[in-house]
């Protein structure tokens, strides 16, 4: 049986303990609904540290090379309806995918 990592320190040896799960690295202690609720929340934010979320539209901070092609994304390109994506390259800007630490909120 496999228990979750840790929400705190992200260590994977957890144990449970009745009602609730136990961290021995780190002392946390949670139960099994925090688990789950804290996965499907995806926190992404821009390179001024506004929160982003599914539908806004955001702008380019900088000069952009694709990598793999001779385009490049100019400063000031404004992508509409943005979608959060898990990964490296976190926001889905519709045929390309981006960095949000060079995106700004519009």
């Amino acid at each position: 049986m496999t228990y979750p990592v840790c929400p705190e320190c992200k260590s994977e040896n957890t144990y449970h303990d009745s009602i609730q799960f136990v961290c021995p690295d780190c002392t946390y202690e949670w139960n099994s609904e925090e688990t789950t609720q804290d996965e499907d929340i995806l926190i992404v934010k821009d390179s001024n540290g506004n929160l982003l979320s599914d539908g806004d539209d955001v702008l380019l901070i900088k000069d952009l090379k694709l990598k793999g092609s001779s385009e490049v994304l100019k400063k000031g390109t404004k992508f509409k309806r943005i979608r959060l994506a898990k990964g490296d390259h976190n926001v889905d800007c519709g045929k390309i995918m981006l960095k949000s630490e060079f995106l700004k909120k519009a």
